[in-house]
C-alpha cells in the first residue's frame, strides 16, 4: 500500500510543479480574491444604502405616527405601542427617552423597526424589508454568477497565453537535452531572438543563449577533433619510418625497448585516428549475417590473451564482423590490463558479457562512462591512455548496439554488449 501511494504521489507532484499548472492556480486564486473583494464591497455598499433608505422611511412613518398618537387619533397598521416582538435594545432606548432604529424580524419577515418614547411606553413602527432583502440576495447571486463568468474566460485566455511560453520553453529544453546527448547540430531557432523588438523576451533570450552555447561548443569540439586527426595523421608517417629504422638496429635489450615504444606510439596514433573518425560520425557498419559464438572466439584469439569463452545460447546476428571484434578485443584487453584473471566472455543470445575478477570499474567510469586519456583502476593506479573503452563505446554505437558497464556483486568488472539485430536461434554450443 505504501509503495502504491508513493507511486501515485510522484506524478501528481511532478505535474503540479509545472509552470502551466502554477499559472492556472495563480489566475484562479487572484480572480477569486479580486471578485470576492469587489463582491463584498458592492454587497456592503448596497446593503448600507438600502438600510439607510429603509431607516429614513421608518423614521418618517414614526414621526407621522407620533403626531397621530399625540393627537389621540387611531394609529396606522404599521404603528404599535409596546409590540411583543420589539427588539429589547430598541425597547430600552424608548424607556430612556431616546429614538432608534434596528433591522430585525416581525412575524417571520425582515422589517426595519423605528421606536420613540410615548408616555413611558415604546411607540414603534415597522417598514417591510422583505423586498429589499430579496434584492440584496439577487445582487449577491448576480455577483457570484458574473464572477464565475469572468473567471472562466480570464483563465482560458491566460492559459492560452502561458501555453505559448511553456511550449517555447519545452522546445528549448528538448533541444538542450539533444545537445547533452551529443547532437551538437540541434538548435532552437526562435525567430524572436533575431528581432530587436523582442529583446526583452525572456524565452527568446534563453533560446538565443542556448543556440550560442551550442554553436560555440560545436566549434570548439570540431577544432579539437580536427587537431587530433591532424596530429595523428602527421605522426603516422614519421612513426612508420621510425618503426622501419628500429628493425635495422642490432639485436639486444635496448633495441627491444625502442621497438616496444615505437609500437606503443603507433597503436596510440591509430587509436587517435579511429576516435577522430568516430567523432566525425562518418563510420558506417558493413552488416552481414554471422554466427555469434565463433565470431566471439575469433575476437578473443586475435588479442593473443587468455580468456574463457562460454556459449550459453548461440544465435546468428546481422553485424559488422570487424567492428564487433574490435569492441570485444578492447573489452578483453581492458579486462587483462586493469583486472585480474580469469577473464570470461559469455555469449547468451544477443548479449555478450566480458567479466574479469579484479577490483572492478572505478566510480567515475560507472557514473559518466569511459573518458579518453583518463584511465584509472578501482584501486587508484593509472595505466594506459583510456582510449580502449572509448573506442569500444564508439564502435558499439556504429553497430547500433548498447554497451553497459557495471561491477559484479562478488567483485570484478562486467561489460555487457547488447546487439539489437538478433536473428534465428541455433542450438546451444560449448566452446572452451
Amino acid at each position: 500500500m505504501t509503495d502504491g501511494r508513493a507511486r501515485t504521489r510522484i506524478p501528481l507532484l511532478a505535474w503540479t510543479t509545472t509552470l502551466y499548472w502554477k499559472f492556472a492556480v495563480f489566475v484562479i486564486v487572484m480572480c477569486c480574491v479580486l471578485t470576492t473583494v469587489v463582491g463584498v464591497l458592492v454587497h456592503v455598499l448596497v446593503s448600507r444604502q438600502t438600510e439607510s433608505q429603509a431607516r429614513s422611511e421608518a423614521l418618517t412613518e414614526l414621526h407621522s405616527a407620533a403626531d397621530t398618537y399625540e393627537a389621540g387619533k387611531p394609529l396606522g397598521r404599521n404603528a404599535i405601542v409596546d409590540p411583543a416582538d420589539l427588539p429589547a435594545a430598541l425597547r430600552a432606548m424608548a424607556l430612556r427617552g431616546e429614538r432608534g432604529t434596528q433591522l430585525a424580524d416581525h412575524d417571520g419577515h425582515p422589517v426595519m423597526w423605528a421606536v420613540t418614547p410615548a408616555d413611558g411606553k415604546a411607540l414603534a413602527v415597522h417598514v417591510d424589508y422583505t423586498g429589499r432583502a430579496a434584492e440584496i440576495r439577487g445582487l449577491d447571486r448576480t455577483i457570484i454568477v458574473s464572477s464565475a463568468c469572468a473567471i472562466v474566460p480570464t483563465l482560458l485566455v491566460g492559459l492560452f497565453a502561458v501555453s505559448r511560453i511553456t511550449r517555447r520553453l519545452d522546445h528549448t529544453a528538448q533541444v538542450a537535452r539533444r545537445i547533452s546527448t551529443g547532437d551538437l547540430d540541434a538548435r532552437v531557432g526562435d525567430p524572436r531572438a533575431l528581432r530587436p523588438e523582442y529583446a526583452r523576451d525572456e524565452a527568446a533570450a534563453v533560446a538565443a543563449a542556448l543556440d550560442a552555447m551550442a554553436a560555440a561548443l560545436q566549434t570548439k569540439l570540431n577544432s579539437e577533433q580536427r587537431f587530433t586527426a591532424d596530429v595523428a595523421h602527421e605522426l603516422r608517417t614519421p612513426l612508420t619510418g621510425l618503426h622501419m629504422a628500429a628493425q635495422l638496429l642490432p639485436p639486444g635489450r635496448p633495441t627491444e625497448m625502442v621497438q616496444e615504444r615505437v609500437r606503443s606510439m603507433h597503436r596510440l596514433t591509430e587509436d587517435l585516428l579511429e576516435i577522430s573518425r568516430l567523432d566525425a560520425e562518418v563510420e558506417q557498419a558493413d552488416i552481414e549475417i554471422h554466427q555469434l559464438g565463433p565470431l566471439a572466439e575469433r575476437a578473443v584469439l586475435a588479442t593473443g590473451l587468455q580468456a574463457e569463452v562460454r556459449i550459453e545460447r548461440d544465435i546468428r546476428v546481422g553485424t559488422d564482423q570487424r567492428r564487433l571484434q574490435r569492441v570485444l578485443g578492447n573489452l578483453v584487453s581492458n579486462a587483462h590490463k586493469h583486472g585480474r584473471p580469469p577473464v570470461v566472455l559469455t555469449v547468451d543470445g544477443h548479449i555478450i558479457t566480458v567479466r574479469d575478477h579484479g577490483d572492478g570499474y572505478p566510480g567515475h567510469l560507472l557514473d559518466h562512462g569511459p573518458q579518453r586519456f583518463r584511465s584509472q583502476s578501482a584501486s587508484g593506479s593509472r595505466t594506459g591512455h583510456g582510449l580502449g573503452l572509448t573506442i569500444a563505446v564508439g564502435q558499439a554505437c556504429v553497430l547500433g548496439a548498447t554497451l553497459r558497464f557495471s561491477n559484479a556483486p562478488d567483485g570484478g568488472a562486467v561489460a555487457e554488449l547488447e546487439l539489437l539485430s538478433a536473428y534465428t536461434v541455433t542450438s546451444p554450443a560449448s566452446y572452451g
